[in-house]
Formats: structure tokens, C-alpha cells, sequence
């Protein structure tokens, strides 16, 4: 058995760009970024970025390009196809893509704005004040989970 099925769920990087095909149909092509927090070499927080581009073909695609833009949020089902093609200058070049079969929208925004940034206290914890309530870029408070002591 054969599965080649991705979910990706991230903030768009740019407005999705609608094109129509030879044969009548639609393709709309935007990229994503999803984020993942990452623990690095001398004990300290980080995170990491990682950016997917999107391809959407027919009813959805137009639909896509119509309610999506840079900054909001979408939620992605689909598959991954790599594409190859000659470039006289550099030889044979790939491309690997999420061909959307699904697309989830997250809140909408407003025709040419971008999504707000999150209001996250980028102070560390140190710095901060007791009393005062602590959050991560999720938006949910902190608790000072500590990952060894989870059993698996």
C-alpha cells in the first residue's frame, strides 16, 4: 500500500496568484509557512520556518485566490508532486509542491491587509514580572512543561 498525503497548516507568504490553463481551468499557486519550536545545542529556545508552495487547480483555485491573502491563515490537504524541467543555465531543476485537494480558511482578512502580528511578550521570563500572566506564540499561557518528564 501507497499513501502520499500531506496536512499543512501555516500563515500564507504572499497574496495566491490565479492563472487560467490552455484547457479552460483555473491554477492558483501561493506559498506557506509553518513554524515548529525547536530546542538548540546550548539549551536555548528557538524556532525554525519552513515554507511549502501550494497549487490549486479548478473551482478551488479561483476560490482561493478570491478569500486568501499574505498573512492569514489556511489549512492545507493534499499531495506532494515534484516537478522537474531543463533550465539552460542551471540544468535540471526540481520542485517539490502540495497539489491542494482541500483548503481550510482561517479568519478573514480584509482585502489588502496583511494579518496582525500576535501581541506576545518577546521579554524572557526573567525579565518579566511575576504577577504578570506569560504567553507563547500560540496565545496560551506558559507552564513550564518539562519534555523529560513526559513518558514517551
Amino acid at each position: 500500500m501507497n499513501i502520499n498525503a500531506i496536512h499543512v497548516c501555516g500563515n500564507l507568504t504572499r497574496d495566491p496568484e490565479l492563472k487560467a490553463l490552455a484547457s479552460g481551468g483555473s491554477i492558483a499557486t501561493f506559498g506557506i509557512a509553518t513554524n515548529r519550536a525547536v530546542k538548540k545545542p546550548d539549551g536555548s529556545k528557538g524556532e525554525e520556518t519552513e515554507y511549502h508552495s501550494i497549487v490549486v487547480f479548478g473551482k478551488l483555485a479561483e476560490t482561493c485566490a478570491q478569500y486568501l491573502r499574505k498573512g492569514g491563515t489556511a489549512y492545507v490537504q493534499g499531495r506532494v508532486q515534484t516537478r522537474s524541467w531543463d533550465s539552460p543555465e542551471n540544468g535540471k531543476q526540481y520542485r517539490a509542491e502540495i497539489v491542494a485537494e482541500k483548503v481550510q480558511f482561517g479568519p478573514r482578512l480584509p482585502k489588502g491587509d496583511v494579518a496582525p502580528e500576535a501581541d506576545v511578550d518577546q521579554r524572557p521570563p526573567s525579565e518579566r514580572s511575576p504577577k504578570e500572566p506569560t504567553t507563547s506564540d500560540t496565545g496560551y499561557p506558559d507552564e513550564g512543561i518539562d519534555i523529560s518528564a513526559i513518558p514517551f
